[in-house]
């Protein structure tokens, strides 16, 4: 099954989401409003048992109306935007209902059928058929506005709950995007330094071990531990280092706390990425980098600094910094409010700069 397919089944099959109607929920509702509606009425009659008469023979056809609009009339008319044709089931359904209405209640309860009515009702006359049918409308309405409203409240609901697992599934697959090149030269390096039977062979495999692992494993949640991600980062160039050897000069500063602070996982590994793909891959001399991470209360100061390319070497134009600076844009975007960040990508006395500044939540 499909990832689309699985979030559809989640979302809009199941029946576990949202506020669902059930049948007790139309029980209370109607049991409240004959209870209101007869003691309103017996009120005004000063004879409540003539009340409760009426809105026994009143309330099937109320029930009645309300449920063949809100069931029927609206997905079938309204909801296709044949608004003529619900008019005119609509009026004419509620004209046959009050109609029948007189008449049971004419037969059945009282001659004079209309006796809040300004004289003796024993016919449908106009006045009273228009006074019936705006009060049979006003319930429909009550009726179909509470159907309505928790069935927007529920859509709404679905809707957040979608885009925030495709902003989840989104994130998860451009923290996956860690360039396979890193893992292949390092193993690389890892052949070499066997054959040499260095000492560096061990502790190579292990700082890779340890990245893979935080990659694969501790990556998966929202936000992740700011000291686990400066250690993933120190693995980083370690196993970097070894790659490049003397012609590479990384300077790492930390100042600050990082305890008990939480970041995006994987979200400064791009920039330290990019520092050597377009700094130390592109240069033929020396290199420098040049990193800066200061910890103040609950915001991150990131800066990164490296040697732009050689402008000897054939360069391949990348819009942006290329695919990994464009992964981290999109992740902050996702990940964060825009005012809980600000992001600066520029060149500097011949060195590319990115700075990054973040609300640490």
């Amino acid at each position: 099954m499909s990832l689309s397919a699985r979030i559809y089944r989640k979302l809009f099959i199941s029946n576990t989401e949202g506020f669902q109607i059930s049948p007790r929920h139309h029980v209370i509702f109607w049991l409240i409003y004959f209870t209101f509606n007869t003691l309103r009425w017996g009120s005004y009659y000063g004879d409540y048992l003539y009340s409760l008469k009426t809105n026994l023979l009143g309330f099937p056809i109320h029930m009645s109306l309300c449920y063949f609009t809100a069931y029927f009339l609206l997905p079938n008319f309204i909801y296709k935007k044949k608004f003529l044709s619900f008019t005119a089931l609509l009026v004419s359904s509620i004209f046959v209902m009050v109609l029948a209405k007189f008449y049971f209640t004419y037969i059945l309860i009282n001659t004079n059928v209309w006796p809040e009515g300004p004289e003796i009702t024993s016919t449908p006359t106009i006045d009273y058929m228009i006074v019936m049918m705006l009060g049979e409308l006003y319930v429909i309405s009550f009726f179909s506005a509470i159907k309505i409203t928790i069935e927007w409240f529920n859509e709404s609901k679905r809707a957040a709950k979608l885009e925030k697992m495709q902003s989840e599934t989104e994130l998860k697959f451009l923290r996956s995007q860690i360039s396979p090149h890193f893992f292949f030269n390092t193993l690389n390096n890892v052949y070499s330094l066997s054959l040499e039977k260095s000492d560096k062979a061990s502790d190579t495999v292990l700082k890779l071990s340890e990245f893979m692992r935080y990659l694969l494993y501790e990556a998966k949640d929202q936000k992740q531990s700011l000291e686990k991600e400066i250690g993933c980062i120190k693995n980083y160039l370690d196993l970097e280092g070894i790659r490049y050897g003397s012609s590479l000069k990384v300077q790492l500063n930390i100042s600050g706390e990082p305890k008990g602070k939480k970041i995006a996982p994987m979200l400064l590994i791009p920039f330290i990425e990019n520092a050597f793909k377009h700094g130390a891959n592109k240069n033929i001399g020396p290199v420098h980098i040049l990193i800066d991470i200061e910890i103040k209360e609950e915001f991150l100061n990131f800066k990164i600094e490296n040697t732009s390319p050689s402008k000897n070497l054939p360069q391949k134009k990348e819009k942006d910094g290329g695919i990994g600076i464009n992964n981290v844009k999109k992740r902050l975007e996702l990940g964060y409010n825009k005012e809980d960040y600000n992001l600066n990508i520029f060149e500097k006395e011949g060195n590319h700069v990115v700075e990054l500044k973040i609300i640490l939540k």
